[in-house]
């Protein structure tokens, strides 16, 4: 794993290294801390200013205004003759995406931008360990160098609102503390190699239905408290180079031309230094824009001259509509960041590398942390191979390959290891693989036939399932010692630009699993998704069921390795999957997806908030996912009983491991003010640590948190306040298994 910050004053040395072996028990040991203090970050250097001022006074009004807009589909303009490059960038949520051509979507047909498929971000927040969305950042910032780009467009970050969401796979959690743990770790292990992170999508962008003209009301302490917090950690924590502007609006105006968000907030208030740029098409002034914040449009389907910030500009400043001095302000924090990543002057600029083996054993360690196990009852998994001579392996999803797919940014890549494929390479020979497709992957026919569109605004699947695929797959399972179902969706399923109609899973699957189930009760369910499904029926019915992800390049043999035991499983849900679509908030306060306007009427109940303090039973909590060993906790202390403001609080307790095999367990450490003045939620997240513990060993933990982690934020004084009294600091293995709690006092 590569832990060498560049630029550091301090030598960080790193305990984790997950092993790839087989073998339980030579899993490294390590305590994986929710503090993200270890990580550091290089701030926007000044430095170059005296510089900048003078080739900005060289330059022509046409010249600077090429800066700030679009050239070609993933350039702005350089300045040639000054020495100034175009600021290159490439998507990125998977991987490094395929060059595409100057002037289109279409692939440009390089033989040389193969890349590693990486986990999606759902993926990496179920494995609650910020040193592996470091090693992401920084793996990925690899690949981006290598591919000679300046801005990686991710992470993505919004907060998870809906289950429904389209890009779910895509961001992180419903919570906002662990959204900022992962995020400002993944930026920092990006920006260390010479390339800008591009946060997005800044900001309250939690749907994608009506996307491009929605305006979301949402009331300044939610706001504060739910939607920005790791936005803001980003600014002032990681010390990103850059955002993107979201498409919506936000109280009435759009989010790239929107002064609260973009002056008052992010520059005035968190003192960001880096540039922000447009979402792809999400512009729709010229002046305003600029004077609103905007530093560089990107991404229209028109000539590139005529962007907002083209042609348009040219002629508002000849006309006097905006200042030279306005103009000259952009221009100076894009040479700013392309000084910082050293696009100019680019001496000792990281080279970076791309697919090689150690990034592909960085995809298979992110994935290797994030499988769920739900459901292991008689204690089916892993699997006893013992008088096994056949397994069925059924399901469309045993060889559905992720790595592209849907709307909007994949990864072309030459290794992307299937269910069946990582089966294949894991069981033993002798074992005989009975291979059924089980569904097929059907959708009603639309004007385009475009798959992106089955979702809620168009057609839906085709959810009958086919007569002699069916046939196949019970054979399989009658004729088979072991059967496992790989079922779930898909990245053509799960998509931007679409939000999903209901939790049902698609192509007839639920029928499907319910059948082989009759057939051979000696099951394993795996669920291979990004988002929420009703797994009702299927939890009730199937005794062994695992979730997993759009799980990188070498997904399917985590994926064997889990099911045979070489990986403990130690993924925990990062959102909450609910019993019934209605039960979540969005959807109990029919604020979603709202027309013209969405109100986020359930404040600051978002997920578990929101079920925790209504007192309604989910599937599965957030937070939850089991082990092949069992952890129990006692001895919950903290430090001292009375604190006063701005000091740290010290949680100490202590976990073993009574089973059979070593582990890594998610201690989390949840927060409650029963009688608080002001409306809070039941419980909040504040801390969490991640820790391996071998059979039979004990490890004592301590969990830090700051009296100021406990304010909220006050409207009236527009301020944060801690409110005097008594608080609950509870210890659980999720938001719905609270093992410990302990009172303390704030004075």
């Amino acid at each position: 794993m590569k832990t060498a910050f560049k630029n550091s004053t301090y030598l960080i040395v790193f305990l984790f290294l997950i092993s790839c072996s087989k073998e339980v028990k030579n899993t490294n040991e390590s305590e994986i801390s929710n503090s993200t203090e270890i990580y550091k970050s290089n701030k926007i250097s000044l430095e170059n200013d005296t510089k900048i001022d003078s080739l900005i006074s060289l330059m022509t009004v046409e010249e600077k205004i090429g800066m700030l807009h679009g050239n070609s589909m993933f350039t702005s303009g350089g300045v040639e003759r000054l020495g100034i490059p175009e600021l290159k960038m490439a998507d990125g949520p998977l991987g490094i995406r395929e060059e595409i051509s100057r002037n289109s979507w279409a692939n440009a047909g390089w033989d040389n931008d193969f890349a590693t498929y990486y986990p999606a971000a759902g993926a990496v927040a179920a494995t609650w360990n910020p040193e592996l969305s470091y090693t992401f950042g920084n793996s990925v910032g690899q690949e981006a160098r290598a591919r000679d780009k300046d801005m990686l467009l991710s992470p993505a970050i919004n907060i998870i609102r809906t289950p429904l969401g389209g890009r779910t796979y895509e961001y992180f959690t419903e919570d906002p503390f662990l959204n900022k743990k992962l995020a400002v770790p993944f930026i920092i292990g990006l920006q260390d190699n010479d390339v800008m992170a591009c946060v997005k999508h800044f900001a309250v962008n939690n749907q994608e239905t009506n996307r491009g003209t929605v305006d979301v009301l949402v009331d300044e302490r939610t706001l504060q408290e739910i939607y920005l917090p790791a936005f803001k950690a980003a600014v002032t924590e990681a010390n990103a180079y850059s955002l993107m502007g979201a498409y919506n609006k936000f109280r009435g105006d759009y989010l790239c031309e929107n002064d609260l968000m973009l002056n008052k907030i992010l520059r005035d208030q968190w003192g960001f230094k880096g540039i922000v740029v447009s979402d792809w098409a999400a512009v729709h002034t010229t002046v305003k824009s600029l004077e609103n914040g905007l530093d560089i449009e990107m991404g229209t389907p028109k000539p590139f001259n005529e962007f907002f910030l083209a042609d348009k500009l040219i002629e508002a400043a000849k006309a006097g509509e905006i200042s030279e001095e306005e103009i000259n302000k952009h221009v100076k924090r894009i040479l700013r960041v392309l000084f910082q990543v050293k696009a100019i002057d680019n001496k000792n600029r990281t080279k970076g590398s791309l697919a090689t083996e150690e990034h592909y054993k960085d995809s298979y360690n992110i994935a290797a942390e994030s499988v769920v196990l739900l459901k292991n009852e008689k204690e089916i998994l892993p699997l006893k191979l013992k008088g096994v001579t056949s397994i069925a392996v059924i399901g469309n999803n045993a060889t559905k390959k992720n790595a592209l797919g849907g709307f909007g940014a994949g990864v072309k890549t030459k290794r992307e290891i299937t269910p069946l494929e990582g089966l294949q390479n894991r069981l033993p020979e002798g074992i005989k693989i009975n291979y059924a497709e089980g569904y097929l992957e059907r959708y009603s026919k639309n004007e385009n036939d475009q798959k992106e569109e089955v979702t809620l605004n168009g057609p839906t699947t085709v959810n009958e399932l086919d007569g002699v695929k069916l046939e196949e797959a019970i054979k399989a399972a009658k004729n088979s010692d072991v059967t496992i179902i790989f079922a779930g969706s898909n990245r053509d399923y799960e998509t931007e630009a679409s939000d999903r109609r209901d939790l049902s899973l698609p192509f007839g699957q639920e029928a499907l699993i319910e059948k082989v189930l009759e057939v051979n009760p000696n099951t394993i369910v795996v669920m291979i998704g990004g988002a929420p499904f009703d797994l009702n029926n299927i939890k009730e019915k199937s005794s062994a069921l695992v979730w997993s992800w759009f799980n990188g390049s070498e997904g399917g043999n985590v994926l064997a390795d889990a099911i045979l035991g070489n990986i403990n499983p130690s993924g925990k849900l990062p959102w909450t999957m609910p019993k019934n679509l209605m039960d979540s908030p969005a959807h109990a306060t029919n604020s979603f997806p709202g027309d013209e306007t969405v109100e986020y009427k359930e404040g600051i109940l978002v997920g578990y908030r929101w079920f925790d303090t209504k007192n309604i039973e989910p599937l599965y909590p957030f937070g939850y996912g089991l082990s092949y060993t069992n952890f129990e906790y006692s001895d919950l202390k903290t430090n001292k009983d009375t604190y006063s403001e701005d000091e740290i609080i010290e949680v100490t307790f202590n976990i073993k491991n009574t089973g059979k095999v070593d582990g890594k367990e998610v201690a989390q450490l949840y927060v409650s003010n029963p009688k608080s003045s002001v409306e809070k939620a039941a419980q909040e997240l504040k801390g969490f640590q991640k820790t391996f513990i071998k059979s039979g060993d004990s490890k004592n933990i301590t969990i830090r948190l700051n009296t100021k982690d406990l304010a909220y934020y006050n409207e009236t004084k527009k301020d944060w306040i801690v409110e005097k009294g008594s608080y609950l600091l509870k210890i659980g293995k999720s938001s719905r298994e609270i093992i410990e709690e302990i009172t303390i006092n704030i004075e």
